[in-house]
C-alpha cells in the first residue's frame, strides 16, 4: 500500500473531477489565478505603457512564482501535520487543474442544441468553449469547433497538468496552469497582445512541447482502442502536426482529424479579424453532431491511459528520491 502512495493524490483528483468538475461556487484557485493576471495587466499597461515586453515578462514571472509559491507553501504545510491531510489536499489542488469533466459538460451542450436543430443555441453554448468568433458559423462550424476545442484541451486542459504534477508535485501542476491560464487570457498575437503577452505564449509554448506530443501518441493508441481510424490517425498527425501557429495545438487535433475522418481547422474569425489557417485532416465524411461525442470518449480515454503511465512514472520518481 505504502508504495502506491504517491499516486494516490493523482487518481483521487481525477475522479473527484469526474464527479464534481469545476465548482462553480467554491474558492476556486484557478480563478484566483485568472483575477491576479487581470489585475497585474493593468498595472502594467499604466506603468510600462512604453515597455509593454518587459512589464508582461515581470507579469508572467510574477504569476508563475506565486501559483507555484503558495501551492508549495500549501502542500509543504498539510503534509507536515498529517500524510492524509497532505494526500487529501493534494488531491483536491490536483482536481482544480484538470478541466475533463468540464470540457465534456460544456462541448455536451453543443452537441444537444445541435441535436435539437438549435443553432442559435448552439452558437452560444461554443462561444463558452472557443476563441473564435462564433457568429457567422452554422451547424457544421460549430460542430468542428467544438471537436477542435474538446481536441486540443485534451493536453493543455487534462494531460498536461497530469504530467507536470505526476513529475514535479502540485506546485508543478500549478506553474503550468499558471502559464496557460496567461496564455489563454493575454496570449494573443493581436495589436492589443502581442507585446504584453509574448512572453507568456512563449513559456506555453515550452512548456507544451513534449506533453502535447506524448499526449498525441498515446491518443493515436487509444483510437485504435476505441475502434476509430487508427490508421488514417497516425497518417494525419504526421502530415498535419505541424499546421498550425501554435507548435503544440495541431498535436492533438491532427490525431482527432485523423481518428473521426474529418477535416478541421481552416479560416476563422477572431475579434472581427479573418485568420487564414491551414486545413487538419482529410474529409472523408461529413461532420456530426455526434462527433463531440467521440471526441470526448477519445478525450478521456487519452486522458485515463495518460494517468495511468505518470501515476506509475510518479511511484519511480518517489522510490528513487526517498529509497
Amino acid at each position: 500500500m505504502k508504495l502506491f502512495l504517491p499516486a494516490l493524490p493523482l487518481f483521487a483528483g481525477f475522479i473527484l473531477d469526474m464527479i464534481f468538475g469545476d465548482p462553480r461556487r467554491i474558492p476556486h484557485p484557478v480563478r484566483l489565478i485568472g483575477r491576479l493576471i487581470s489585475a497585474l495587466e493593468k498595472d502594467v499597461r499604466e506603468h510600462f505603457s512604453e515597455h509593454l515586453f518587459l512589464g508582461g515578462t515581470l507579469l508572467a514571472v510574477t504569476v508563475l512564482t506565486l501559483s507555484a509559491g503558495v501551492s508549495l507553501a500549501v502542500i509543504f504545510v498539510s503534509y507536515s501535520l498529517n500524510i492524509w491531510l497532505g494526500i487529501a489536499v493534494e488531491s483536491v489542488l490536483f482536481c482544480y487543474i484538470i478541466a475533463a469533466k468540464d470540457l465534456k459538460k460544456e462541448s455536451m451542450n453543443v452537441f444537444r442544441e445541435l441535436e435539437k436543430g438549435d443553432v442559435e443555441g448552439a452558437r452560444k453554448a461554443v462561444s463558452m468553449i472557443v476563441g473564435r468568433d462564433t457568429q457567422r458559423l452554422d451547424a457544421d462550424g460549430i460542430a468542428r469547433a467544438a471537436v477542435e476545442t474538446v481536441a486540443e484541451n485534451t493536453c493543455d486542459g487534462v494531460t498536461a497538468p497530469i504530467i507536470f504534477t505526476a513529475i514535479f508535485g502540485v506546485c508543478g501542476g500549478y506553474f503550468y496552469k499558471a502559464a496557460n491560464t496567461m496564455d489563454s487570457m493575454i496570449g494573443y498575437q493581436n495589436e492589443r497582445y502581442s507585446k504584453i503577452g509574448k512572453c507568456a505564449a512563449k513559456i506555453d509554448d515550452a512548456l507544451n512541447f513534449l506533453p502535447s506530443r506524448i499526449t498525441a501518441i498515446v491518443m493515436i493508441f487509444c483510437s485504435f482502442l476505441l475502434g476509430y481510424n487508427a490508421k488514417n490517425a497516425f497518417k494525419i498527425w504526421r502530415r498535419d502536426r505541424k499546421k498550425h501557429a501554435s507548435p503544440n495545438s495541431a498535436q492533438t487535433e491532427s490525431v482527432c482529424a485523423g481518428a473521426l475522418q474529418l477535416r478541421l481547422a481552416g479560416d476563422a474569425f477572431y475579434f472581427g479579424e479573418l485568420h487564414h489557417k491551414e486545413y487538419i485532416g482529410d474529409e472523408i465524411r461529413a461532420i456530426e453532431p455526434h462527433d463531440i461525442c467521440r471526441a470526448n470518449r477519445l478525450m478521456y480515454l487519452t486522458s485515463s491511459v495518460v494517468l495511468a503511465i505518470f501515476a506509475a512514472v510518479r511511484i519511480l520518481i518517489f522510490g528513487v528520491i526517498f529509497n
